[in-house]
């Protein structure tokens, strides 16, 4: 399909630029995603060129990069200069968690069950006298008002996953940031899971800090991401690593002075994975695409009427869903966990694999993780393996 049938089917656009859907039914995008054809494209081209040519189009490379944080400040609506590339969502919730200046009995608050990227940096610094409370979830649920009883006037930050990895539950930002703002709590927001998918727009969801990598939903490769500092913290973040691209006039490596640059960037250090930052670029700008001509809401709502969709055709097969009353509110995700009466998930994901299915073992159960170019026959396919569940459990030791 041209770029012509965007505007009529993006759906269809999207699907014909995802070369998995040749093969595969692919429902693990919350673990790691296949990349799109514009972003393997721009991964050969940049290999292609660098064996041929050395460095000689280093510029060019360069000016691709950069491209990833325009991108980025488009789809959040952020400055330009509030983005800093990272190699993972872990680098952005360190810089953060080893930049601020914590003081013994200073405390953060975080949900308990976290990937442990958005627990670890936080725990490394009870080494300072930093306390972290960690809020017991509610049936998988992150309620701000439990949040928020944790806060006293020593807490500095809260940080929450903006979706939850195992069962898919999606925290109210707005909610969340507008309470811990009226405390003068800082929130910091890993948003892996659903940066790309759902509308955030920074200039009214007004949230301090911002970390998520390109490998899940963003359909990029691993190893390249970005975060968000804004503009108002740069100078409150002490740069933990610094390099000779820390600082303005960075080229002049015979010259440059210890003068940190003026905005996010200052955080990177040295050289950047390039070649995956431009493939991350590539694909983001698919993401920019459909909001540009079909606005910032379409992809969200496309992927959550694909994971209603879903779930209905997994109860009607006899699944049981693993998750809350939370699927026509703004908790809903295209995250689906859940669970198949007679057989284990394990034995699931690998029968799935057999018939060309993939989903992930995750939350108790199955996960299963929806994108937008997931179409009918995929949703079917996965759907078709429940009803058919009996005829692999073929052992009492699989049974539960």
């Amino acid at each position: 399909m041209s770029d012509a049938d965007l505007e009529n089917d993006p759906w269809s656009w999207w699907r014909d630029r995802m070369p998995v859907t040749k093969k595969w039914a692919y429902f693990d995008h919350a673990a790691v995603a296949p990349i799109s054809r514009p972003a393997a494209d721009a991964l050969k081209s940049f290999a292609d060129v660098a064996a041929s040519h050395g460095d000689v189009h280093w510029m060019d490379w360069s000016n691709a990069v950069n491209r990833l944080r325009d991108l980025t400040a488009e789809l959040v609506q952020c400055e330009r200069e509030e983005v800093t590339l990272v190699p993972n969502t872990t680098t952005g919730i360190n810089l953060v968690a080893e930049g601020l200046d914590w003081k013994a009995g200073d405390n953060m608050v975080v949900p308990e069950g976290e990937f442990p990227s958005n627990l670890y940096p936080w725990l490394n610094q009870q080494s300072k006298g930093v306390e972290v409370r960690i809020v017991p979830r509610r049936d998988g649920r992150v309620e701000v008002n439990d949040l928020m009883e944790r806060v006293d006037d020593r807490t500095r930050l809260i940080s929450v996953s903006w979706v939850g990895y195992a069962r898919g539950f999606r925290v109210d930002l707005n909610e969340l940031v507008e309470q811990a703002h009226a405390k003068g709590v800082l929130v910091f927001l890993d948003a892996i899971q659903g940066l790309g998918m759902y509308p955030l727009d920074l200039q009214t969801c007004d949230v301090d800090f911002v970390a998520a990598d390109g490998h899940k939903w963003l359909l990029g490769p691993e190893g390249a991401g970005v975060a968000i500092i804004r503009k108002r913290h740069l100078d409150r973040l002490h740069c933990s690593t610094v390099g000779w691209a820390s600082v303005e006039n960075a080229h002049l490596f015979s010259g440059s002075e210890f003068k940190l640059r003026g905005d996010a960037s200052r955080f990177e250090g040295g050289s950047l994975n390039q070649s995956g930052m431009m493939s991350f670029a590539a694909s983001l700008e698919m993401f920019c695409q459909v909001a540009r001509h079909h606005g910032h809401d379409a992809i969200g709502n496309r992927v959550l009427e694909r994971a209603r969709k879903l779930r209905g055709l997994l109860t009607q097969r006899g699944a049981r869903l693993i998750h809350g009353p939370w699927d026509n509110t703004v908790h809903a995700s295209a995250i689906t966990t859940f669970e198949i009466p007679g057989e284990t998930p394990d034995r699931f994901r690998a029968r799935a694999l057999e018939t060309g299915v993939v989903v992930s073992c995750r939350g108790g159960g199955v996960r299963a993780s929806v994108h937008v170019y997931n179409d009918d026959a995929d949703l079917n396919r996965l759907a078709e393996l429940v009803s058919s569940s009996d005829i692999n459990a073929s052992s009492p030791s699989d049974r539960n």
